[in-house]
Order: structure tokens, then sequence, then C-alpha cells
């Protein structure tokens, strides 16, 4: 994940934008519930690792996003994938951390919205930092060059409509190889990096409904899905 976009309220429910920039070979699943030990838990699963970007449990409507950060060290043999990460925030919501080991695993940004509080915790590989956000709209990125898109779309975002108008920014211009752009295209060391994939998540307790597309800046009209609690 290299963009979120989060706006949150006490008068209504958290909106969120999720941006994923990812080697283009690299396959993945469309969100669906993809692991049997959370079966309450919807997101889209990536082939390499078994994980995810983003996961939503529906009964609570908490959503959990990862992204990787700019110069991180590298994972340690045998560390646990990132990709983990939404998984455990969504089901265990601000206990995630007491569910997995953080020793050797790569740095990160977790992203946790929940209907009542918009949380992160930031992993520079040695140290957890935690950070209560007050409400308002946040653009989230992995950090260095990407901090540019922040400074660039936070107050357009904070005064467009959601969803409809979220998702005109996005299809709003084609891959770039610019870091402040929200969909991009880079080229390196012979591989191709670039947006893959961008949904909207409206989550509300025992209520998801996804708009979601591999490629996003085409103007073509969104998947849609929509998942209820028993």
């Amino acid at each position: 994940m290299c963009t979120v976009v989060v706006r949150r309220s006490a008068d209504r429910p958290v909106q969120v934008l999720a941006v994923r920039d990812e080697v283009t070979t690299r396959d993945f699943d469309d969100p669906g519930r993809w692991w049997p030990r959370f079966p309450d838990v919807v997101g889209g699963r990536d082939h390499a690792a078994g994980g995810t970007w983003c996961a939503t449990r529906i009964d609570t409507g908490v959503t959990a996003l990862v992204l990787n950060r700019y110069h991180e060290r590298p994972a340690a043999p045998g560390a646990p994938s990132r990709g983990e990460l939404p998984l455990l925030g969504a089901v265990h919501g601000a206990d995630w951390v007491s569910h997995v080991r953080l020793d050797g695993m790569a740095g990160f940004l977790l992203v946790l919205a929940a209907p009542d509080r918009l949380t992160t915790w930031e992993f520079d590989g040695d140290r957890l930092t935690r950070t209560e956000c007050a409400d308002g709209t946040y653009v989230i990125t992995s950090g260095g060059p990407e901090d540019r898109k922040a400074e660039r779309w936070r107050a357009t975002f904070a005064g467009t409509d959601f969803p409809d108008g979220w998702r005109g920014l996005v299809q709003d211009g084609p891959p770039a190889d610019d870091p402040s752009a929200l969909a991009v295209r880079h080229e390196r060391d012979g591989q191709v990096y670039g947006t893959v994939f961008a949904e909207i998540v409206d989550a509300r307790p025992g209520r998801l409904r996804l708009e979601y597309s591999r490629r996003p800046w085409t103007g073509a009209p969104w998947d849609t899905a929509a998942f209820d609690g028993p």
C-alpha cells in the first residue's frame, strides 16, 4: 500500500480510499473472505505471501491498512510478513501488537480506522510508535518523496465529496513517474512498479461496501462488492 486517504469525524462513518502501488507482475485476488481463520474479514489477497494490504472486519466496521516505509530496514530471514498486520489489526483492533512478533520485521506504518477512532503505528525496525489522530482528513504515504503527495492532495480530499469525488480524483490522470501523483508508474532495475489497485471502503458495523479497480485511472466504472454480517 502506498497511499491511504482517511476522513473521520464524530458525526459520520469513517471514509477510506486505499491505493496500492506494487511491482506490476505481482499477482493478487480481489477483495473477498479469503482467510478461514478470520471468516468475518474481507480484503484483497496477495499471492506472494498470502496476506493483504487492506482488511475490514465486517461485524465491527474496523479497517486496517499497512504501508511500507521509505528506506526501510529489510526484513530478517524468517520474520513475519507485513501482510499479516491488516488481518491482525482488523480482528484485534488496538491489541493487534500482542498477536505478532515484530523482531526482524521490515519497517511499516499500520493504519487502524475504527468507527470511534483513527490510530497509526509506525515501526522503524526497532521502535513502534503509536499516534492517535484527531478528527480530520489525512493523506498517509510511504514517506520520503511520497510525502509530496500528502502536501499536494490533503486539502483537495478534505474539500471533496466521498465517494464519487474521491474516485474522480484518482481517475483524473494516467499513471505518472511522479511521487506526488495518485496513480504512479516507475521503472526500476528492469521492473515496472506502479498503481495496481485502488479501493473505496465504506465500512460500518455489520455492513461493508467496496468499490475497486485494477486500472483506476481509466474512467471505466469500478467494480462493487457488498458484505453483511450474520
